[in-house]
């Protein structure tokens, strides 16, 4: 089961209002990833960063391992209901946490095939960032 603590429900909800209240003529919104959801035995991968008033409806980056991770919406309890061999399901990554925004992501992942190959790029240059004293994504 993929648990929602309060915090990050928080999150995905601001995240949701900010979105809809955002000029559209103005820069896009663009928040940072949230929540990490992932197959522990496949590639299929999930960037969520709103969650709509439906309280079931996300936003985010998808990636279900066929190299052509895609923007828009998909259903958390669609992802629930999955079931894995070994009585596995679709887990969220407790220790997922990352600066860069959704745009940032959504390029790497494209570029590279997948999210988890951005993710491993992307680790790279916060350490290269961090080593060097810059901050973890240039504005």
């Amino acid at each position: 089961m993929i648990a929602l603590p309060p915090e990050l429900h928080a999150a995905l909800r601001a995240n949701a209002a900010a979105s809809r209240a955002a000029d559209p003529d103005a820069d896009r919104f663009d928040p940072v990833p949230v929540i990490k959801l992932f197959n522990p035995l496949g590639a299929a991968t999930w960037l969520a960063t709103e969650l709509h008033d439906d309280g079931d409806t996300l936003f985010g980056l998808a990636d279900l391992g066929f190299g052509c991770p895609e923007l828009g919406t998909f259903s958390l309890s669609e992802i629930r209901r999955i079931h894995l061999p070994f009585g596995l399901r679709i887990e969220r990554d407790t220790l997922f946490c990352t600066n860069f925004r959704l745009s940032v992501w959504a390029d790497w992942s494209r570029r590279s095939g997948s999210i988890l190959w951005a993710e491993t790029f992307l680790n790279r240059v916060a350490l290269a960032r961090a080593a060097t004293g810059l901050p973890a994504e240039r504005e």
